[in-house]
């Protein structure tokens, strides 16, 4: 597949305002199909910097006004309607899909991925051997690394428009601890750990309480971060209230890189999962 040839024909179709179902309007499917095989990514490392492709973000909206929505049967007693088919085939894959989980068409698990009774939206990806736990969701376009573990009731927003918009980024090694929110294209770098209840979004402050003195960043938690839910005081007129924010009060270390090993040692954080 060339790449470069097929964001000019998407491109081409958006310029040109082809009709989306149209016979011209192929290469819709061809994106869509390349991003269930994996062989497409909506945002992807490029140079050590993570790249959003808008063009692909727009042939997923096509790809919506291309379809009809029709009956959709998962076995006699699970039917949808919808405009977008289901993901299938997972034992080729490699994946393990637990029922009632559910990816839609267009996106990608990767091999040793285990999707529990939860959500993938199309346009997601993720890497190998990831967890996706019970009623966790994945939105549209999120990337989710290799040994990632999303606790159950997490919540990893989606973003389509506009379609410069950066998603949801998890690196690699990331630990998402239960019931917890990341949203508006926060990036969580690699391996960090982000304790249950933690909620994220582009404006959160994410306070590093590690040193003598706090230091605030927003939108980005650093590699190996130990991440708690913490609360900050605001004035308003009305008086002073406390707001959320999320502390940084840690660093992962070796032995937490076991599986095994991590909750007892987020434990000595005194951190929930």
């Amino acid at each position: 597949m060339d790449q470069g040839a097929l964001q000019e024909r998407i491109e081409t179709l958006v310029r040109d305002r082809v009709d989306p179902r149209s016979p011209q309007a192929g290469a819709i499917d061809d994106v869509i199909a390349a991003l269930d095989t994996g062989t497409l990514r909506v945002c992807e490392p490029i140079d050590g910097k993570w790249v959003t492709h808008g063009w692909i973000k727009q042939a997923i909206l096509l790809y919506f006004a291309r379809r009809e929505t029709s009956v959709i049967e998962a076995g006699p007693a699970l039917q949808f309607f919808d405009k977008l088919p289901l993901k299938s085939d997972y034992a080729s894959a490699g994946v393990r899909c637990v029922p009632p989980g559910v990816a839609r068409y267009g996106s990608f698990l990767g091999r040793g991925t285990i999707l529990m009774p939860g959500y993938v939206n199309i346009g997601a990806y993720i890497g190998e051997n990831s967890m996706i736990d019970t009623w966790a969701t994945v939105g549209s376009c999120a990337q989710i690394g290799n040994n990632v573990h999303l606790s159950g009731g997490v919540g990893i927003g989606g973003v389509l428009e506009p379609p410069q918009a950066q998603p949801v980024i998890i690196e690699d090694g990331a630990f998402i601890g239960s019931r917890c929110i990341v949203v508006e294209g926060v990036h969580v770098q690699a391996d960090a750990v982000l304790g249950a209840g933690v909620v994220l979004t582009a404006s959160t402050p994410i306070v590093d309480v590690r040193g003598a003195q706090a230091m605030t960043t927003r939108g980005r938690v650093s590699a190996r971060s130990v991440v708690i839910p913490g609360m900050l005081p605001k004035k308003f007129v009305a008086g002073e209230f406390s707001t959320p924010c999320a502390l940084v009060i840690g660093t992962r270390d070796a032995a937490t890189d076991q599986k095994t090993s991590l909750n007892a040692a987020l434990r000595d954080y005194e951190v929930a999962v």
